[in-house]
């Protein structure tokens, strides 16, 4: 789908098309590659952190990325109307000791006419895991077409 028809109003196809795209440029894990998708005046709510602006976005996934080792996320659309969409989503990560984790969480977005998202609000719950009840296995980087999502691994 082109860039040009990720924009509001979204329809299905579209909105899945642009959490799908949201999800491969998470998974490069660079937040310069993340942060043009959102406005300059971005503000964003993850757990208690709050940012505002693509500068503190990119500061703010930087930190997240060093802390979160071998972030592989999957997102699935929940629901959608108009400017907005929401999103179910799960990653598992480790931290520098070795300790696994999963994160499940929604995520709310809010986007510009130009298809910048505005607004980001997250709920996300972090459970300790064990290194061998991980569910993606997947290589590092953008979740290969034929690599199940969320549903195809459980959640």
């Amino acid at each position: 789908m082109t860039a040009q028809l990720l924009v509001p109003p979204f329809a299905e196809e579209s909105a899945a098309a642009k959490v799908r795209r949201a999800e491969d440029a998470w998974n490069t894990r660079d937040p310069e590659k993340v942060a043009p998708a959102r406005t300059q005046d971005s503000r964003r709510r993850n757990r208690a952190e709050r940012v505002t602006g693509r500068k503190e976005i990119i500061r703010f996934l930087t930190r997240k990325w060093a802390r979160e080792l071998d972030h592989r996320p999957a997102r699935e659309l929940w629901v959608h109307e108009g400017n907005r969409i929401a999103v179910r989503f799960a990653y598992e990560w480790h931290d520098d000791g070795g300790r696994w984790y999963r994160s499940l969480g929604n995520e709310n977005r809010e986007f510009d006419s130009r298809g910048l998202m505005r607004v980001r609000h997250a709920s996300i719950d972090d459970v300790p895991t064990e290194e061998a009840g991980r569910r993606f296995r997947r290589p590092l980087g953008p979740r290969p077409d034929n690599h199940p999502g969320l549903i195809g691994t459980g959640f």
